[in-house]
């Protein structure tokens, strides 16, 4: 009884906080980390950005030169388009934690509304699933609960496992968005130029997947939640405790899988 009792307790408890993990932007999950962040960005990583953006603009303008035949062909609409475009990267690079931040922010509120809608109760209780859990075990032989008692303890590390994997699939997301946004202004710098451009794109689309990550993690919970609650009609004990570890495993090989489908979706690199 005291190995199925709390046999599903890490998992519940990893599981019952992905809703709120995913669900926070970068700034409200942990201020601390986001204020670092941030600091590192403006003060180390920005100026690089604008030395980049700089070397950008001027191959550009050296290019655009030597394709008017060397000013003979240039008119004052190109220089002034040029101007536009630098005074466009400019302001992109100026305003890239406002702009990452909106992306994260539609994210989250499109997560929010998804989590209210489908989550449910998603903790697995052994004793709540079989009624009269003490007397079924009373009614066994030894070899049988001998049996059983093996089968619960390699149940129960194979539980802890999964808590761990669940873990560092709702955490390592946070950490790659705080790594990713942290070098946010030189892919931003690229943004306007007509060759460098795409790289600056492929990063939006890499922010893009990883705040709708969160929407593919959410879908993955409830439908878990809605396996979990099926496992009631089960009564023999054994076939119980494996169809809940095997719905936990299948939880977590889909969480795992959430990262590459929400890229491909996006067409980030």
């Amino acid at each position: 009884m005291s190995n199925l009792t709390g046999l599903f307790d890490n998992v519940n408890r990893q599981v019952a906080g992905i809703a709120d993990n995913v669900g926070a932007t970068p700034q409200a999950w942990n201020g601390g980390v986001f204020g670092m962040i941030r600091n590192l960005s403006d003060n180390v990583i920005l100026p690089i950005a604008g030395v980049i953006l700089a070397l950008v603009a001027t191959l550009e303008l050296i290019q655009m030169i030597v394709d008017r035949n060397n000013m003979h062909d240039m008119d004052t609409f190109m220089l002034a388009k040029w101007v536009f475009k630098t005074a466009c990267a400019v302001v992109i690079v100026t305003n890239t934690w406002n702009i990452v931040m909106a992306v994260f922010d539609v994210a989250q509120s499109v997560v929010s509304r998804a989590s209210g809608l489908v989550i449910a109760d998603t903790d697995i209780r052994i004793d709540s699933v079989i009624v009269g859990l003490e007397a079924k075990l009373a009614e066994m032989e030894l070899g049988a609960l001998f049996g059983l008692w093996v089968q619960s303890m390699f149940v129960g590390f194979t539980m802890w496992a999964l808590a761990i994997c669940i873990f560092i699939i709702t955490y390592g997301r946070m950490i790659e968005i705080y790594l990713v946004t942290s070098v946010a202004p030189i892919p931003m710098a690229t943004m306007a130029n007509r060759v460098w451009g795409q790289r600056g794109q492929n990063y939006l689309r890499s922010l893009f997947a990883l705040g709708f990550q969160a929407f593919l993690i959410i879908i993955c919970v409830a439908i878990y939640a809605i396996l979990v609650r099926g496992i009631a009609v089960e009564n023999d004990v054994s076939t119980a405790i494996w169809t809940c570890m095997g719905y936990t495993v299948l939880l977590c090989f889909t969480l795992f899988k959430t990262s590459s489908l929400a890229r491909s979706i996006f067409h980030a690199h």
